[in-house]
């Protein structure tokens, strides 16, 4: 067993340059989750990415306050409720051409809301979601697609698939 505690995860990929294994993760109840399994410690072989005890950061089973948390949990690098959306679709890492400005930002979205993203370090580090202005209909986004030059394409279960492109004013 490569990693276990993933709930559902829906859609994984590798990023082409560095190899990190980035995994969507539809969450239960509140949240959604996107974990990234670093290439250069080999993928962290045997990671407890902590369902059922965590749903994202949370706890969400368990003995409660005061449980050990396992030392072996990798954490999600970012979480989202669902306030915000519903069903997390894991996507890739850009490493396209077209898109200058998206290069090395995980691109992903939500099911529910349709909704495509971005996932870039934020000043701090730590991962920042930004706004790409991209949607599918609600209760449509089912994957995402790259080509050898590592341009990404988004697929609605509406029965279309869409390449990103950058948009000029």
């Amino acid at each position: 067993m490569w990693a276990y505690g993933a709930r559902n995860p829906w859609r994984f990929s590798f990023d082409r340059e560095s190899g990190d294994l980035w995994i969507g993760d539809v969450g239960q109840d509140r949240i959604e989750e996107i974990h990234v399994l670093p290439a250069d410690d080999g993928w962290s072989p045997g990671a407890n990415l902590g369902w059922p005890l965590f749903e994202g950061n949370e706890q969400f089973s368990g003995n409660g306050a005061g449980t050990d948390t396992p030392s072996d949990i990798v954490f999600p690098v970012y979480t989202y409720s669902h306030d915000e959306g519903c069903s997390v679709t894991g996507g890739y890492v850009y490493r396209g051409r077209a898109i200058g400005a998206l290069w090395g930002t995980y691109v992903f979205g939500d099911y529910c809301t349709g909704e495509v993203w971005g996932l870039v370090r934020g000043p701090g580090g730590e991962p920042e979601r930004i706004e790409l202005g991209v949607s599918v209909p609600p209760n449509s986004l089912v994957s995402f697609g790259e080509d050898a030059g590592g341009e990404v394409y988004v697929l609605s279960a509406a029965g279309t698939v869409f390449r990103l492109e950058s948009v000029t004013p």
